[in-house]
């Protein structure tokens, strides 16, 4: 089995871009894919990912005639001349030196090593490869939002960002809910839906700050634990017998719970960190950029290879766009979603004030 150091690994990874587009008619299936300003074609084998493909994303209005287009290929030994994956051969791996020496080259990557998974992408030429031991051999988290890293890249060279948070929204206005695991967003964003408001997603959504700051959906995937799956009555609306994914949660789509179809954006009024706080009503107090970017940004960045530096820049950038707060989390789910619609019904002035104030 090959082996990739750090000085080999710009011309390994433009190898596996000139074998996966050498191979492009022998991989069995095509996807296409149309997402906010982008048409994203990937070629690869039949198997989990072809079918996660089929269903994992919230796809964009296809008439548009301005979409860029990218082609990602899935590949793994037995499609064409797609080669074995490559091991990592020096002694140390870091993640910063990894994307930093693809980006001289102007590429993109990453590597994840237990599976001797690749991830390769041109931006300038919007090509990418994913290297795989076979079709199924990825990591657990690819199911829930594939061919997530490239998106990010892609989307990133337009300025644009992925960002780890939820969203709810009413009447086209929105929030953006910012948190580590376990700190109740996913089931803030579920609360939110079952009882009357929008959503663009939970987990990953795109964030645009051109004009103010604008979130997209890309991903149709809601998780919740099974005691979260029984404390919102999800096992009465969606049945008991979903299947547990490799966070012992059970996954579901938007579409199946949410009030009414998705918008295609949400303009975000305010950046909300959930907090569990054990009382019966929920409350929001105004906290401080430097609390709501240690909220969003380490996951963020951390869960999006390469962009390490225009990843905080960016982030910085959103806090300093939105007032920022706490989000107290009551105990009944009709009763958050309440809180929140409340708040986005107030006067556009009135967050002004609090985000003025800190």
């Amino acid at each position: 089995m090959p082996r990739v150091t750090i000085e080999t690994l710009p011309d390994y990874a433009r190898f596996l871009l000139a074998a996966a587009e050498s191979a492009a008619a022998q991989f069995p299936v095509q996807r296409t894919i149309r997402l906010p300003g982008l048409e994203l074609i990937a070629h690869l084998d039949s198997g989990t990912l072809a079918d996660a493909l089929g269903h994992a994303f919230v796809e964009a209005d296809g008439g548009r005639r301005d979409l860029r287009q990218c082609r990602i290929f899935i590949g793994h030994p037995g499609v064409g001349d797609m080669p074995v994956p490559a091991s990592w051969g020096d002694a140390h791996f870091t993640e910063h030196g990894f994307a930093q020496k693809l980006a001289e080259a102007g590429l993109r990557g990453h590597h994840f090593h237990d599976l001797d998974f690749w991830q390769v992408y041109d931006p300038d030429r919007r090509v990418g490869v994913q290297l795989m031991r076979s079709a199924d051999a990825f990591p657990p988290w690819e199911q829930g939002a594939p061919l997530r890293a490239f998106l990010h890249w892609e989307y990133a060279a337009r300025g644009m960002r992925l960002a780890h948070a939820g969203t709810l929204g009413l009447d086209g206005k929105g929030v953006l809910l910012a948190g580590a695991g376990g700190a109740g967003k996913s089931g803030t964003v579920v609360a939110g839906l079952l009882n009357g408001l929008d959503s663009v997603g939970d987990d990953y959504v795109l964030i645009d700050l051109d004009n103010g700051v604008t979130a997209r959906p890309l991903f149709s995937v809601l998780k919740q634990d099974p005691q979260g799956f029984a404390r919102l009555g999800l096992e009465r609306r969606l049945g008991g017998d979903r299947p547990i994914n490799w966070q012992g949660k059970h996954a579901f789509h938007i579409n199946e719970i949410a009030p009414r179809p998705m918008r295609a954006t949400l303009d975000i009024s305010a950046l909300m960190v959930p907090h569990v706080s054990g009382g019966k009503t929920s409350s929001i107090a105004p906290i401080s950029r430097k609390d709501a970017i240690i909220a969003l940004a380490p996951s963020g960045i951390a869960q999006m290879p390469g962009e390490r530096e225009s990843g905080f820049r960016f982030f910085s950038d959103l806090t300093r766009l939105l007032p920022c707060y706490r989000l107290f989390l009551g105990t009944h789910p009709e009763e958050i979603a309440g809180t929140i619609a409340n708040f986005l019904a107030r006067a556009p002035d009135e967050a002004e004030r609090d985000h003025a104030g800190l």
